[in-house]
């Protein structure tokens, strides 16, 4: 059965393969010349994508290219003195297995795990796909697969060829965020700084591999922006509206806007489409079902649904309609719960008011003094908020030997 995977970041790579491991015959389409660097931000791994990973045997360099984040130093304007916060303990509320790892990182882990028997077109996308699975490309000859899937991110364009325009289906959470690689020098290994204010966030942090540092930025202007998610010289002029004047510091982390460092911006906006698969054609991860950069655990999620689709298929023996019925019902909750959460979580981030932020560090300074056994049984009360990810149930799909073992 060949199947034809649009997107080489996160969701592409772990379910190619899954699908190859499972006897599938896969290629991977990415309208990158080579695998992505974007500079991206730390992303996180709840314990179902830990698992997973440690599944595909790659668990080992997952944790070794942690970011080593132990220490946030939160700085209110106007707050006499910043507030120190233990990253650990506030990360083990969260899950009791962890790890915060840059996305960059992540993709080049996932996609060395399977490349070596997995087809990967580079600098090539998918311009128009037929209900037989006839698939033209920009580059390649036109080939048909029995099964295509989108996983190539919020912007999808598989989506947009199968579903259309992202207009009826997707929800703008308000804010933005906006990722620059900044010099190392502007961030201690272990240590994130943040400057806080109403509707407005910055922090830099780094990890002792990387040769230089992320300076990211949340805010939630009072009236949605007006750009394209192409338009690298709009968006860095917005940025630089923003959060000019915050603090000094933050000045100095915006001069880098004027220099080589790698740019990422983008909405923080939810995908609610109510189904993911038409025809021949399914999405997996932030192309079907993103719950919002940033605030919503999308890796997670991601890598979750690229297992849970490659094991249906493999369960319905290569029956798409049945497999996609069943993946759509599986990832259901978890897709749900992961909305309904990054809602909250985007409300609270950043707060529209100078109480809201008080209130924000506060509770970071309270957290963190509380024994860590103590916070971790108060947090696993709650399933559907920030446990989440940890609660979250899902199928084995047991696999037998294949050409990647």
């Amino acid at each position: 059965m060949r199947v034809l995977v649009s997107g080489a970041s996160i969701a592409g790579p772990v379910l190619a393969y899954w699908l190859t491991r499972r006897g599938f015959d896969v290629t991977v389409v990415e309208r990158a010349p080579a695998l992505r660097k974007t500079g991206g931000h730390a992303v996180d791994l709840f314990r179902p994508a830990m698992n997973i990973s440690e599944q595909m045997g790659v668990i080992d360099r997952v944790q070794s290219r942690a970011t080593g984040t132990t220490r946030l130093i939160l700085q209110r304007t106007g707050g006499r003195r910043p507030v120190d916060v233990d990253y650990v303990k506030l990360a083990s509320i969260m899950s009791d297995r962890h790890v915060e790892i840059m996305r960059d990182d992540l993709s080049q882990i996932y996609y060395d795990a399977g490349r070596d028997h997995i087809e990967y077109l580079f600098d090539d996308q998918i311009t128009a796909i037929s209900d037989d699975g006839t698939v033209e490309f920009a580059r390649t000859s036109s080939r048909q697969y029995d099964v295509i899937v989108g996983a190539d991110g919020l912007h999808s364009g598989v989506r947009q060829l199968v579903f259309g325009p992202d207009a009826g289906h997707s929800r703008f959470l308000g804010g933005y965020l906006a990722v620059l690689s900044v010099p190392k020098s502007f961030a201690r290994d272990g240590e994130s700084t943040n400057f806080v204010d109403a509707r407005r966030w910055a922090m830099t942090y780094t990890a002792d591999h990387l040769d230089d540092a992320r300076a990211v930025f949340l805010f939630r202007p009072e009236e949605p922006l007006d750009y394209h998610h192409r338009d690298d010289a709009r968006q860095r002029q917005l940025l630089r509206a923003a959060f000019t004047g915050l603090n000094p510091v933050v000045d100095s982390w915006l001069a880098e806007l004027d220099g080589p460092g790698t740019f990422y911006f983008d909405s923080i906006t939810q995908l609610e489409l109510t189904s993911w698969s038409r025809g021949r054609v399914t999405l997996v991860g932030d192309a079907g079902y993103c719950p919002g950069p940033a605030v919503g655990g999308s890796t997670s999620l991601a890598v979750l649904g690229a297992y849970v689709l490659a094991g249906e298929l493999q369960r319905a023996g290569g029956d798409h309609i049945a497999a996609f019925a069943a993946y759509e019902r599986v990832m259901a909750d978890p897709v749900r719960h992961s909305r309904a959460f990054a809602r909250t979580v985007a409300k609270t981030l950043v707060p529209r008011s100078e109480l809201g932020v008080w209130a924000l560090v506060a509770t970071g300074r309270t957290l963190s003094a509380l024994p860590a056994g103590l916070t971790r049984a108060i947090a696993r009360l709650n399933n559907k908020g920030i446990r989440l990810y940890d609660a979250m149930r899902y199928p084995d799909y047991p696999v037998g030997a294949s050409a990647i073992d």
